[in-house]
């Protein structure tokens, strides 16, 4: 879909899709531009409300149909899916890293793993298993016996955001299909061109066309498919104050959220220095930090935290900034210069009341240097929100419950990391640590889509994954046989 359009390269056009159609004439367009270089790459053209409530009404007719195909065909689909992906891994690399100013090599990761997410929710969808429960642990049930089996919810909204924008897709289409239900989209508008290609990929793979209804646009577009009692399941990744609007609309129906944290990793004084500082510099920027689990606190036991310190900003340093379709880029951009000036006003802010500016600090367009701060004030903006951007603050710490209790003096939840030899207070962390997930010797920023992934407090409702989100997107189901005695 790339040609000329006055005088520009257009790579993608975004369009909803609704009822079976692409949506474009008529349509109020916004150009799509590269935030790297700042060249428009491709065209965005909205939806209505009167288009949401077509996709509404599409996928609540649909129910019926796509919760008919049988899971092994539904099961093919996603494999064939995979397998397409698999085949244009490259060019959705690229695209992404256009889109969104991500570096190639974590683009064609991000790739990879939403192949595997597809392939995952296939086989799970071969899964759907219920039990039998006799009866008789009740003396009113003798002769009686109960068998369960899950049903799809009907109608999934999946609304996700930019920093992932295939593979957190995935993760909600995959299970929702899987499980027989229908899905209403409204990706992120910063990443609708990504969006559109995995639909057309979905078609070529066969997946009916009614399974999905594709919407583009912005707040007042999630509003109207949130509020609307067609909808079953609403699956959200974002921000805290988007789930706290989401919630206050939703009404009588089913919420998962998966949202945002302030992710801490611990660093005791007997921890591998040199592997966990390596890690941290790997995970605490990739995606230029723009991940809900990237490492932002670091807490470092005073005995090792200067010779800490000087590791990781020695493998800070050595991260490579710059286009983000070279090979050997590892930060990009953030997501456009807006974000990177709130990164940089937040720096600034923290360093003014007498932070330690290790290394980094410094912004060009949307690219905001690797920075590392020393000792920020607790009560800052970088150590107490998400920063969602390329800063880690090195905070020390005497003995490990002060580390863990400043750990959870926050109102996220999401995932930590701890870096210890003792399995003891390995153990006493992972337990006391008020999180959905804990990662012991390596840092928050671990994941893997076949397990668990969600958070407590602030963090979320729900867990994702395809086994987990299936169960929340399916109901159980009960049969009841009484038999004559």
């Amino acid at each position: 879909m790339t040609g000329k359009v006055q005088g520009r390269t257009i790579i993608k056009k975004a369009k909803s899709f609704v009822n079976g159609t692409w949506l474009a004439d008529g349509k109020e367009m916004l150009l799509v531009k590269n935030p790297y270089t700042g060249e428009v790459i491709g065209e965005q053209y909205l939806a209505t409300l009167e288009d949401v409530d077509r996709a509404l009404q599409t996928a609540f007719q649909s129910k019926k149909e796509i919760d008919e195909i049988p899971a092994y065909k539904r099961a093919s689909i996603l494999k064939r899916a995979a397998d397409l992906l698999e085949e244009k891994k490259m060019s959705f690399a690229r695209l992404i890293s256009m889109e969104l100013g991500k570096p190639l090599k974590n683009t064609l990761d991000e790739v990879a793993r939403s192949i595997e997410t597809l392939q995952l929710s296939g086989e799970e969808a071969k899964r759907l298993t219920g039990e039998s429960i006799p009866g008789d642990a009740s003396e009113r049930g003798t002769g009686a016996i109960a068998t369960t089996f899950r049903i799809p919810v009907g109608v999934v909204a999946a609304i996700t955001p930019f920093n992932a924008p295939l593979n957190l897709v995935c993760h909600k289409i995959g299970p929702a299909f899987a499980a027989g239900n229908t899905v209403i989209l409204k990706p992120a508008p910063q990443t609708t061109l990504i969006a559109t290609a995995l639909l057309e990929l979905f078609h070529e793979a066969g997946m009916p066309q009614n399974a999905i209804n594709m919407v583009l646009g912005g707040v007042e577009i999630g509003q109207a498919i949130v509020k609307d009692d067609r909808v079953n399941v609403i699956s959200f990744t974002g921000g805290t104050v988007a789930a706290r609007n989401i919630t206050a609309l939703a009404g009588m129906k089913k919420v998962l959220l998966e949202l945002g944290g302030n992710a801490a990793t611990i660093i005791h004084d007997d921890a591998n220095l040199a592997r966990a500082a390596l890690l941290c510099a790997r995970t605490g920027f990739s995606n230029s930090g723009q991940s809900c689990i990237s490492v932002q606190r670091i807490y470092v036991h005073q005995a090792v935290v200067s010779e800490f310190k000087e590791l990781l900003k020695t493998e800070v340093e050595k991260l490579k900034v710059g286009d983000p379709l070279l090979p050997d880029t590892d930060i990009g951009t953030l997501v456009d210069e807006n974000a990177a000036d709130r990164i940089m006003n937040w720096i600034d802010l923290s360093v003014e009341s007498g932070t330690e500016l290790v290394t980094g600090g410094k912004k060009n367009g949307a690219n905001v240097q690797p920075t590392i701060l020393f000792n920020p004030p607790k009560t800052a903006n970088v150590v107490c929100q998400e920063v969602f951007g390329p800063i880690v603050s090195i905070l020390p710490y005497e003995d490990i419950e002060e580390a863990i209790a400043e750990a959870n003096d926050s109102d996220f939840g999401l995932q930590a990391g701890i870096f210890t030899n003792q399995l003891d207070l390995a153990y006493k962390a992972a337990k006391t640590l008020e999180v959905g997930g804990v990662v012991i010797n390596g840092t928050s920023n671990y994941r893997l889509d076949h397990w668990p992934y969600g958070g407590v407090k602030n963090s979320g409702i729900g867990r994702e994954g395809p086994r987990f989100a299936i169960e929340e997107m399916t109901e159980t189901k009960m049969i009841v046989l009484q038999l004559p005695y």
